[in-house]
């Protein structure tokens, strides 16, 4: 079990715009979910947001928005975004979280001061089309391979319980291994009741190993990190999830659901012993 432990925090600079059908997601216009809806957030509350990250020790911060890709205008404002935040939280390290993205967009958000690029498989490529299909597994592909070209670092992973089965498991932990990702989110389905999506919920025992097959597919990854669905999937267990192979988590909100509050998550890591990290590495 690694003794320190890498804390992230996202903040949704843009909710609920995005036209794809992507069965998962309340962030889609098609579902009508019951979420706050805007285009731009405000950069004061922006920088607020970043600022308690930081002063609870998380190390990254990630802008998320809801779009199938970049486009010109959006691209403007994580850059812009970027910008600001560095002159009132340097220490963090920026993600942007933006969706499809072409090798000269993810060159504009490195100037900006954009460190590393999160962009997720979700699952296997035989079971995408199953969950989305406005846009490809290939384009999602492509994106995590324009991240490497440019030299940011890559942040890929997936979701778990979206009615997948194991060789999906796998098959999606094995193309993430050749993307050879820095950090690795795993994510677990939270049902919104707007969303078609009705899969079994996993048993804890079940999403533990998960972790552990995560962590053993790709050893070399320096982050395997518990993200959205941490609190649903594991509940009063969440502490055993560093014992399986995690040693990244993220804390405070997500992207349309409340986490638990910084200081409990905190309070768990003292407890359990564990470090919270202090330098990014790579």
């Amino acid at each position: 079990m690694s003794k320190k432990i890498f804390l992230c925090s996202i903040c949704n600079i843009n909710s609920g715009t995005c036209k794809e059908d992507c069965k998962f997601c309340s962030q889609s216009v098609r579902y009508k979910a019951d979420i706050e809806r805007y285009k731009q957030k405000p950069i004061e509350d922006i920088k607020r947001e970043a600022i308690a990250a930081r002063d609870s020790g998380a190390l990254g911060f990630c802008l998320v928005t809801a779009d199938k890709g970049l486009n010109d205008k959006t691209l403007e404002f994580v850059c812009h975004t970027a910008k600001e935040l560095q002159k009132v939280a340097p220490e963090l390290r920026l993600i942007a979280c933006n969706g499809t993205a072409s090798i000269e967009q993810l060159r504009e958000l490195k100037k900006a001061g954009i460190k590393a690029y999160n962009h997720n498989l979700e699952t296997s490529k035989a079971f995408y089309p199953q969950i989305c299909t406005t846009h490809s597994w290939n384009e999602r592909y492509e994106t995590c391979q324009n991240v490497n070209e440019v030299g940011l670092v890559l942040i890929s992973g997936g979701i778990f319980g979206l009615g997948e089965t194991q060789d999906d498991r796998v098959s999606m932990l094995n193309s993430l291994k050749e993307l050879h990702p820095t950090s690795v989110p795993i994510n677990f389905y939270h049902h919104n009741p707007a969303l078609q999506l009705q899969p079994n919920p996993l048993k804890v025992e079940e999403a533990l190993e998960l972790i552990k097959l995560t962590r053993n597919t790709l050893p070399n990854a320096q982050r395997i990190m518990v993200a959205g669905g941490r609190e649903l999937m594991f509940g009063e267990r969440q502490n055993e999830i560093f014992k399986y192979g995690a040693n990244s988590i993220v804390i405070g909100n997500y992207l349309t659901t409340a986490g638990r509050e910084m200081n409990t998550d905190l309070e768990m890591l003292q407890t359990l012993g564990l470090e919270i990290a202090t330098q990014v590495g790579k």
